[in-house]
Parts: C-alpha cells; sequence; structure tokens
C-alpha cells in the first residue's frame, strides 16, 4: 500500500497503529484524533437539526462512528456525510429515534440545495402563452435546487423547532410530512406540502406533463385545486422553464 493510502486509511481506524517511519506515535495520535474530530464538526455543521435532537455527546459518539465506517472520498468536505442518514437508520442506539434519519435526509437536502446550480425562476405569466390545448401535456422544469423530502414523521416542524426556524414545542410525531426544498435565490426555502401538492411535484419533477401531475394530485387529495398549486410553486421559483411535448401521442 502506498505511504500516502496506508497513512489515511489509519487515520481513521482507532485500532490501526501509526505506519512505520512515517510519523512519531505521539504526533499520529494528535493528528488522527485531529482529523477525526475535524469531520465530527463538519458532520455537525451540515446536520444542526440533528445534532440538537440528540444532544452533543450522543451526536459526537454517533459521527464518530460514521467517520471511522465512511471515511472522505473525495477532498470537497461540502460533498462528505451524504450517507449520514441511511447510517442513522441502522444505528442500534438511534433505534428508539426512528424521525431522526428522515431529518438527516431533510438536512442534506437543504445542503445540497444551497450548493444547486444558480437558474432564473420563470414568471407565471409564462403559463398563459402556452396554447390552452397543449397546457396538459406541457412539462414543468424545475429549478436544479428542488428536492423532495417524504416521510411518515413530521420532518419539516422537526427541523424548523431544532434550527430555531419555528417555535420549540412538542411535535406531533405520528403525523407524515413532504418537505419541498429549493433556493431560487439567496435562501433555502423548506416548505411542507399537503399530501395532493405533494404528488404534484413529484410528478412534475419526475418529468410527467402537466396533466398528468394534475391526476396524480388528485388521486393524492380529492380536494386538490390545479390553480392555487400552480401559483404557489411558481411563487416558490421552483420553475425555470416549460417544455412541449414534441407530439400528440407523447405522454412521457
Amino acid at each position: 500500500m502506498p505511504a500516502q493510502a496506508e497513512l489515511a486509511g489509519a487515520l481513521l481506524a482507532a485500532d490501526r497503529p501509526a505506519p512505520a517511519g512515517l510519523l512519531p506515535a505521539g504526533r499520529f495520535a494528535v493528528h488522527r484524533n485531529n482529523v477525526v474530530a475535524g469531520l465530527v464538526e463538519a458532520l455537525g455543521a451540515a446536520y444542526p437539526a440533528v445534532r440538537s435532537l440528540v444532544g452533543e455527546r450522543f451526536f459526537r459518539a454517533a459521527a464518530t462512528d460514521f467517520v471511522r465506517r465512511e471515511p472522505p472520498r473525495s477532498p470537497v468536505l461540502i460533498d462528505y456525510g451524504g450517507g449520514f442518514a441511511g447510517f442513522l437508520g441502522s444505528f442500534r442506539p438511534a433505534a428508539g429515534l426512528p424521525y431522526l434519519a428522515p431529518v438527516a435526509r431533510l438536512e442534506r437536502a437543504w445542503l445540497l440545495a444551497y450548493h444547486a446550480a444558480e437558474a432564473a425562476p420563470l414568471p407565471i405569466a409564462a403559463l398563459a402563452q402556452m396554447p390552452e390545448a397543449v397546457l396538459g401535456r406541457c412539462r414543468l422544469v424545475p429549478h436544479p435546487s428542488l428536492r423532495l423530502v417524504v416521510s411518515s414523521f413530521p420532518v419539516v416542524a422537526l427541523w424548523a423547532a431544532n434550527t430555531g426556524r419555528g417555535p420549540h414545542e412538542a411535535v406531533d410525531l405520528d403525523r407524515a410530512e413532504t418537505a419541498l426544498v429549493v433556493r431560487p435565490e439567496e435562501l433555502v426555502v423548506v416548505e411542507s406540502l399537503t399530501p395532493g401538492m405533494a404528488a404534484f411535484v413529484a410528478t412534475l419533477a419526475d418529468d410527467q406533463p402537466l396533466g398528468a401531475a394534475a391526476e396524480a394530485a388528485m388521486r393524492a387529495d380529492s380536494g386538490f385545486e390545479l390553480g392555487p398549486a400552480l401559483g404557489r410553486l411558481f411563487a416558490l421559483g421552483a420553475v425555470v422553464g416549460l417544455r412541449q411535448s414534441s407530439f400528440e401521442g407523447d405522454s412521457r
């Protein structure tokens, strides 16, 4: 194993001795602790709601375990921690906190949205320029930052309460929520969607036409109204373009 790879492997393996001839054992131990601590802090910065929910001691123990199991594979630190939600879902000490992994998925979606490509939101007036006969076959191009997080737990309420973005009060854990995450300008927006709106956005994000999205939304919620839903989606800056099906039979 090349010296650099051997050193990297030993830094994150607590039971592995210092590679011979590279560093004195004492200096290596200090360096190892600093590397692990730095990665744990990076995870804490990326997952503040999870950190708040479990407390500092629990979080550091879980994050340290994750760091040792999943070392960075990229020098870009913002890329690190993508597997943390999956790790929490199988982390035995967190078995009694099944909402942790979904909250972590929301925080990861927030981070990805924050660093997503820039794109100018489309005004809703652009829809009026589409011929009514083809409107149902029109596809809405989502903003590059748009993410959906579907959960059987109230992820938006938990996230907001533990990041200072909402009231810190008791949350009904039996309530499911789907979160829409988008960053049309400088700020990342996180919004809880109704079942109909969630089905509507998910279908559009799957590159399905507007008519199919409306049908999916009405199956999820008989009270779904297309006009207000479109108004909200455009108001959030979640749409950056319109595409018309190339031919009548295109039902993708």
